[in-house]
């Protein structure tokens, strides 16, 4: 098969190097330490360093219908995908790809990540066809000599004539004859790339772009509708108030809960965050979201979580006007279903559980400042499928 299952779960190739270089950096965030070694040294025995910390000055606009935050400048857009993977391109898969697509068009020399997807599913279907014909050649000959000598022959699964993912190569497609008949067409006009418009943005979930906000203050958000610069205090409550049933018009806003849903998903994002672990959506999977170690340029992701919010008074969720995902007991088959999904993929399912706090012990004022995620707490739970003829040992 050409996708490369030898190599396991890394990706790259030999692009690895340069996405080394090109992602070093983890954080947005950089350090910058010019003093000599030695002294570098002897302050990191006493915990002190003398790096200068340097915070990029990225921009973004709130979307409300979208629950997101674009970020527009090209430039913020690389730094904030180069340095952690945050965000994805509205027109591309993750990565902001579009305009190097469209480049790649007219040049026809780098391809790029959707590109090479596509290309390997073209080279998998056409391994599956040529296999096929393959063995129904051989069963073909095997019914000739039967018919001509009577003896029987089972056709062979494997070997020479049937092509296996070691041995099989992709063909290219013969290119057609030219047809001296037809009129000779005018050259095309060269196209200026300078004049070629990069139409996408980076689109950022509410949950990564108040951790950018909140932790390495190098992200500023103007609102959509007043072209205001957003406070703290503003993002943190209308993150919660999107999140919350369409109020009614000239009304005033519906007040804050425990199990707004953005507090639950950036309590998950930021818990992972925290320890180092690269969060990316996990939609196509059927999950919340997926845990890479490093990025999704260095290797497949080898966790997959499903948040499931736990409310730690029973009477808090019968008077909740909010209908959580994943809330209540699921089925066996459900959770079935998503185990033997992941379990394909090589990804291992972890259930998330976020305890929500009871409201007699958290004060009115707290859901107004991030102070309120003290309250909550996360647990894991790994399911892994049991497969008695792989586990025997």
């Amino acid at each position: 098969m050409p996708s490369g299952r030898n190599r396991g779960q890394f990706k790259g190739g030999g692009k690895r190097n340069e996405n080394n270089r090109i992602y070093s950096n983890p954080l947005p965030v950089l350090f910058h330490d010019v003093s000599p070694r030695p002294v570098r040294s002897l302050l990191s025995f006493v915990g002190l360093s003398l790096a200068k910390i340097e915070s990029p000055e990225c921009e973004g606009l709130f979307d409300p219908v979208t629950r997101s935050v674009w970020v527009i400048n090209p430039q913020d857009s690389t730094i904030l995908w180069r340095r952690g993977f945050f965000g994805k391109g509205d027109l591309s898969r993750s990565e902001p790809s579009w305009l190097a697509r469209q480049k790649s068009q007219r040049k026809s020399t780098h391809l790029t990540s959707e590109e090479v997807r596509e290309r390997r599913r073209l080279e998998r279907k056409q391994f599956k066809l040529d296999r096929a014909q393959a063995i129904a050649a051989v069963a073909a000959e095997a019914e000739a000599i039967f018919a001509a000598e009577g003896r029987v022959i089972t056709p062979a699964l494997s070997g020479p004539s049937i092509p296996s993912a070691a041995t099989w190569k992709p063909t290219r497609v013969p290119e057609e004859q030219p047809n001296t008949e037809a009129p000779i067409a005018p050259e095309p006009v060269a196209e200026d790339e300078d004049e070629l418009e990069d139409l996408e943005h980076l689109q950022l979930t509410l949950s990564e772009a108040f951790f950018l906000i909140w932790n390495f203050d190098c992200l500023t958000v103007w609102d959509s509708v007043t072209h205001e610069l957003m406070s703290v205090e503003s993002l943190w409550n209308t993150f919660q108030q999107v999140h919350l049933q369409p109020p009614i018009p000239d009304a005033p806003l519906q007040p804050l809960q425990l199990d707004n849903p953005f507090l639950i998903n950036y309590m998950a994002y930021q818990h992972y965050r925290a320890l180092g672990w690269v969060v990316r959506g996990g939609l196509k999977f059927c999950v919340d979201y997926l845990l890479y170690k490093r990025g999704p340029v260095f290797a497949h992701a080898e966790f997959a979580l499903v948040i499931c919010p736990v409310y730690e008074d029973p009477a808090d969720q019968k008077s909740s006007r909010t209908n959580l995902q994943n809330a209540t007991p699921f089925s066996w088959t459900w959770l079935s279903t998503i185990n033997r999904v992941n379990t394909q993929v090589q990804k291992t399912l972890v259930l998330v559980y976020v305890t929500i706090p009871s409201k007699s012990r958290v004060p009115v004022d707290a859901l107004h400042t991030p102070a309120v995620l003290s309250y909550f707490s996360v647990r894991e739970v790994v399911v892994r499928r049991f497969i008695p003829s792989r586990m025997r040992d």
